[in-house]
């Protein structure tokens, strides 16, 4: 997201205290993180180059970083819990602490889409390549969990008239070629995918974003504890999307952007 006369969506200290109480089981629930470090390394396997310095980017665990065959891979991640189990860095993916020009490669699996200022972190990607490096990353768009969403605002409103801040805003893919361009980027290239989770329990559904490290860091959520009543009418929401497979759907939408820092800078460029 863009941050705009200073105004942050996210709450940094709560996004690194959710990301560090994710990373003792992180194992367990990272299914759509390892699919998307697969696809992320076969892409990078297809330019066919001898990567020197690969820098992984919100890093997790870091098994995308692992599956790249570069002579030094840095793993970053704004998680302290993250970052010092795989060796690596702790930053924000938009307050990067490296040099211009460190890296031939810049990876990141799922986690741009929980940064404030998604345009400054692309221009500090791009400063941080080498000329010809390569940026590839994936994100959580802006069409995954609709009907959860829906229902959550619906059971809000019914309870309390208000709409509570509970589900953090997302990327628009249609905007992501533009951003990348503006970030000084050649040839952007930008492709999503949908990706169906069928949940027996709502609890399931919890535990997978808790244990995700995708649960509220919203700087607007309501700190207040939820009442029971409230609580059961959500729940009866989210109950009612239950399909004819006895599973609750939710679809996640994965943007993948690919960029290149020119050879040559642009006239222009940030």
């Amino acid at each position: 997201m863009a941050n705009s006369d200073n105004f942050e969506p996210f709450d940094r200290a709560m996004r690194r205290r959710v990301r560090n109480r994710a990373a003792a089981g992180y194992e367990a629930y990272a299914f759509l993180k390892e699919a998307a470090a697969e696809d992320l390394a076969a892409r990078a396997a297809g330019f066919d180059r001898r990567w020197e310095d690969c820098l992984d980017l919100g890093a997790h665990d870091g098994r995308l970083g692992r599956r790249i065959p570069a002579e030094r891979t840095v793993f970053a991640d704004a998680s302290t819990s993250f970052a010092r189990a795989a060796g690596g860095v702790v930053c924000d993916e938009d307050r990067l602490p490296f040099a211009d020009e460190s890296f031939d490669l810049v990876v990141s699996a799922l986690s741009l889409h929980g940064v404030n200022d998604l345009p400054g972190a692309l221009v500090q990607i791009r400063r941080a390549l080498r000329p010809g490096g390569v940026f590839l990353a994936s994100l959580i768009g802006g069409t995954s969990a609709q009907t959860v969403r829906q229902a959550l605002l619906e059971a809000d409103l019914e309870e309390s008239g208000e709409a509570a801040a509970r589900m953090m805003p997302m990327v628009d893919p249609a905007e992501m070629p533009g951003l990348l361009q503006r970030a000084g980027f050649a040839d952007p290239v930008v492709d999503t995918a949908t990706q169906r989770i069928g949940y027996r329990e709502v609890g399931t559904m919890r535990a997978d974003l808790r244990g995700m490290g995708e649960t509220n860091m919203l700087a607007a959520r309501d700190r207040r504890p939820l009442g029971r009543r409230h609580a059961a009418r959500m729940m009866a929401a989210i109950e009612e999307l239950r399909g004819d497979d006895g599973r609750i759907p939710v679809f996640v939408e994965i943007v993948t952007l690919t960029g290149l820092r020119p050879e040559v800078a642009e006239v222009g460029a940030l």
